[in-house]
């Protein structure tokens, strides 16, 4: 937390000195100035973004993702530590946390941002009180989205027979960069021409406005300009800007107008965007309108607020049991060797418990323990994962009634993964839970997909390990059943139990032996973790021989020492690699 975000004063030594009656009202007021302090950091980070997009410093942008994602549970501890020394009763007197309560929510009620505070004041209590996690209400109350808010949120641009580049210019100017673009009028007519070429191909012959986002949005290289049009039959088409910059200055590299493209730009496999708006709420609902598929929490986590996603998407879970009389079971696929994996029939959500001890079908020798693996599920929140890897939902301390799991699966959580889950009064108490978005495990999508989106799947495989390779992330265990496929037909990695950081890999070969060659090849006595490249086919376990052909076809280089070296060498320098975010289609085609 910045210095001059520090509260000035010293609630400690007041709590000190208080008496009996005035303790509850100086821990609510710490809270809440905590709080601020914490909210007013967390604000700051955007801002920062910008200024490092402007200035082209992508290992700063990096650095802000994984500070951002920290202030919070800093903020939590820090607090709670301190609550805890000065007055030990917070960490056994549930009474005391009501009264606590009672006086710290007409602090923090007329705030916009009060349930992100509410949010806070339950993380403290648990961190202090060490007490389960009860799902709670999504809303903290009312959300405050009155057209004043959504004033504040958006830009709006009259339409018309087609969009022209004047049009352009002033979105273009939304962010307000120091920096110059390096052919401003030049993109304008590009993308107005994208744009216009678009409306023809849906059959429009117009618009009847464009809706942006009164911000930029900015993640690892790139900015973003995002809005909707408004066709002239009022349904809504996504309009994305992905902005770069480089030496010669900022310049729009491709414009995105599909669902399928919004929604890979926003997956959650993706670190969180830095929005420069602090509409949350509104910004949300935006990005739910031009995205429906996507659950509502996902949102939020995506654009930073990822506590008030982890409340949403529980609440979504219990809404979605109830509404179709269903309960959870295992999932559909392969029995995890390390994880215990379950769902619902209609969920949008994946969930997943670290067994005790893994399954026979464990390769990597002797398991180093549940807390070893959820290290490395939480290690891949907190990077930037590229695209290709899925965000992890981790709660703690988490109790669920009983009722929403088939009782086979019930009977083998609480036998298989007892470490984690325990049965109390009628509920099962999840000392972890992970929870992801569903896939499709890849070798049963390609069981029954038809050979063009069967291709487009193994193509997205090979940039899904490209992707990973640029974030530091080796997978050992390259099996296929440990990517999934989604709806648009991207592959993701969601299995973590094997990851090991890609600088420490050694890269090897045996593509220099001779055929029959019986000596033990040097590289065998090495400490450490070895890969050689043109094994990886194997590892992959794919079936279909066209299918292996066309990996191998479209990414050769995958196969060769000198491309891992060349990603090694990169992350070493401490350079940004660049990843595939969008399709090669959505990118402006400009003269060579």
């Amino acid at each position: 937390m910045d210095a001059h975000n520090q509260p000035a004063h010293d609630y400690s030594a007041s709590l000190q000195a208080a008496s009996p009656q005035e303790t509850v009202p100086i821990i609510a007021e710490w809270v809440a100035r905590e709080f601020e302090c914490f909210y007013a950091t967390f604000r700051e980070v955007p801002a920062q973004a910008q200024r490092a997009f402007e200035r082209g410093d992508h290992r700063r942008s990096l650095q802000l993702s994984s500070q951002r994602l920290s202030l919070y549970s800093d903020s939590i501890i820090a607090l709670g530590d301190a609550l805890k020394r000065v007055f030990p009763a917070a960490s056994h007197d549930q009474a005391v946390w009501d009264r606590i309560d009672a006086c710290y929510m007409p602090l923090i009620e007329p705030l916009y941002e009060a349930d992100v505070a509410i949010a806070y004041f339950h993380s403290v209590r648990r961190w202090v009180y060490q007490g389960e996690w009860w799902p709670v209400e999504y809303s903290f109350g009312s959300l405050q989205t009155e057209e004043a808010f959504w004033a504040r949120l958006l830009r709006v641009f009259p339409g018309g027979p087609a969009m022209s580049s004047y049009t352009v210019i002033d979105i273009l100017r939304i962010p307000d960069f120091e920096s110059s673009y390096r052919d401003l009028s030049g993109d304008a007519a590009a993308v107005a021409e994208r744009v216009n070429e678009t409306l023809a191909a849906l059959g429009h012959t117009g618009y009847r406005r464009a809706e942006m986002v009164n911000a930029g949005l900015f993640r690892n290289r790139g900015g973003y300009l995002v809005g909707r049009l408004v066709l002239q039959d009022e349904s809504l088409c996504p309009f994305i800007i992905a902005l770069l910059n480089e030496p010669r200055g900022i310049y729009v590299d491709a414009v995105l107008t599909r669902e399928a493209d919004a929604h890979n730009m926003f997956s959650s496999t993706l670190a969180n965007f830095h929005v420069t708006n602090d509409n949350y709420h509104e910004l949300s609902e935006f990005l739910f309108s031009i995205m429906p598929q996507r659950p509502l929490g996902l949102h939020y986590s995506t654009i930073g607020y990822n506590h008030l996603g982890k409340v949403a998407v529980m609440n979504e879970l219990r809404a979605e049991l109830f509404e179709h009389d269903q309960v959870f079971e295992e999932s559909v696929g392969f029995k995890g060797t390390v994880a215990i994996g379950f769902s619902a029939p209609t969920t949008a959500y994946h969930l997943k418990v670290i067994r005790n001890h893994p399954t026979e079908d464990y390769k990597w020798g002797e398991f180093e323990g549940l807390d070893s693996v959820l290290r490395k599920y939480s290690q891949v929140h907190e990077i930037n994962r590229t695209g290709s890897m899925l965000d992890n939902i981790i709660y703690h301390n988490l109790k669920l009634d009983h009722t929403w799991f088939d009782p086979v699966l019930a009977e083998e959580l609480l036998n298989d993964a007892s470490e984690s889950v325990s049965l109390q009064d009628g509920s099962l108490v999840f000392k972890n839970l992970i929870v992801q978005r569903l896939l499709t495990p890849l070798p049963v999508f390609l069981e029954n997909a038809s050979a063009q989106d069967a291709h487009t799947a193994i193509v997205n495989l090979g940039f899904c390990i490209k992707n990973n390779a640029a974030a530091n992330i080796y997978n050992k265990d390259l099996d296929a059943r440990n990517y999934g496929v989604s709806r648009h037909l991207k592959v993701y990695l969601f299995d973590y139990d094997a990851l090991e950081p890609f600088v420490d890999i050694k890269i090897r070969s045996n593509a220099d032996r001779i055929d029959g060659e019986e000596d033990v090849p040097d590289w065998f006595f090495e400490d450490g973790e070895v890969f050689l490249p043109e094994e990886i086919e194997v590892g992959l376990r794919i079936h279909d021989r066209s299918l292996r052909r066309l990996f191998r076809e479209v990414h050769g280089d995958l196969y060769t020492v000198d491309y891992w070296e060349r990603v090694q060498r990169e992350l070493r320098e401490g350079k940004v690699p660049s990843i595939r975010v969008y399709p090669e289609s959505s990118k402006l085609k400009r003269p060579a």
